[in-house]
């Protein structure tokens, strides 16, 4: 059971087909990337010397256009080797901070980050029953959670793809020592921005923005994300890593779509128009109930005459006859075989994911 999806290369070595034969609906990507912009300036990179030459260490054009994007200091911005990297030093903050309360079902990866420095952590259940529409108040700790030094937040919320109001997370900064916030899906969310911690950034050291570049431009070979907090924290995360933890590529990647405002909105143009399309299409196919969701990705359950049915062979099925990946879900803590998460791709793609779902379930 993988804690991620995308694992297109390791399942087309399983099934012994080329990985461009597989359908990648377990990780949501935009489906239509990288954007222009960025391949220009990959090619740029590539005939010039940033191969041959050392990254610059303190990132300064990287963390000048990201600072130059939100409105912020480039003192308050760290780039990373993908949001994974720069969860592992909010662990180890949080750690040092006390017990972290995690919202289940979540992302695995905050666990592990945690774990990576004995961090303690508690649950904080959120209910498996939602519709729309967004953004909903997040579900404010109560009793003894707010005993808790650090609180993970995911805006919009990874499975489930809830998207919390600004509103309802704003208290959380009075009532938390150390409040993370994985807005790597928000800029995705047409009105997203909207529900963004950022303004706080300046004003609270105890908050942390981490973003992902990976959804936004479906570039995760290139392993590139940003940490947006307190210069002094930062400045200590930088102390800890690795001498160069981005490298070139990814650096002229991440500046070239800084600038690209048009990206953006293509892509949540896409998003307004498809997310819904699919949900509706999909909640047609008997024993499947989409869920309501923001981000670029829907959470399914299986159920049949109001009971949860396994999804487990369902899964095997689409990869196996179809060649169409889809997320397990026994990874996310809180759910399990009943629920698959599926990636809102192109209408090609998503015509394909539906033909094959409703040739499995008989719809």
């Amino acid at each position: 059971m993988a804690p991620h999806g995308g694992n297109r290369l390791a399942v087309a070595r399983r099934l012994g087909c080329r990985p461009d034969q597989l359908l990648e609906a377990s990780a949501s990507l935009v489906p239509f990337g990288p954007p222009a912009s960025v391949r220009r300036s990959l090619r740029r990179t590539l005939a010039g010397s940033a191969i041959r030459d050392y990254p610059d260490r303190d990132q300064q054009e990287l963390r000048q256009a990201i600072a130059q994007r939100h409105g912020l200091e480039a003192a308050m911005v760290l780039p990373g080797n993908g949001a994974a990297e720069l969860f592992t030093w909010a662990g180890r903050d949080a750690a040092r901070a006390g017990v972290s309360l995690l919202p289940l079902p979540g992302f695995a990866d905050y666990q592990r980050a945690l774990a990576c420095w004995q961090g303690a952590w508690r649950p904080l259940a959120l209910p498996l029953r939602w519709s729309g529409p967004f953004p909903q108040p997040f579900p404010a700790p109560t009793g003894a959670d707010l005993a808790a030094a650090a609180i993970w937040i995911t805006n919009p919320h990874n499975p489930t793809g809830q998207l919390w109001s600004r509103e309802s997370l704003e208290p959380l900064l009075e009532r938390f020592a150390l409040v993370i916030v994985d807005e790597a899906f928000l800029p995705l969310v047409p009105g997203g921005e909207a529900e963004s911690l950022l303004p706080w950034v300046g004003r609270c050291p105890g908050l942390v923005v981490i973003r992902s570049l990976t959804k936004l431009a479906a570039i995760p070979g290139l392993r590139l994300g940003y940490a947006l907090a307190d210069p002094t924290r930062l400045a200590r995360w930088a102390a800890w890593r690795d001498p160069w933890p981005v490298n070139g590529l990814a650096t002229a990647a991440g500046v070239a779509l800084m600038a690209d405002r048009a990206w953006d909105q293509r892509v949540q143009r896409w998003l307004a128009r498809e997310g819904p399309w699919l949900a509706a299409e999909l909640a047609q196919l008997p024993g499947l109930v989409p869920m309501a969701s923001a981000a670029n990705f829907l959470l399914v359950r299986g159920e049949r005459a109001g009971q949860p049915c396994c999804l487990n062979g369902l899964r095997l099925a689409l990869e196996q006859r179809h060649r169409i990946l889809v997320r397990d879900c026994r990874s996310f803590a809180g759910l399990g075989e009943s629920w698959l998460r599926l990636a809102v791709l192109d209408r090609r793609g998503n015509r394909r994911l539906l033909g094959a779902l409703a040739q499995e379930l008989g719809g």
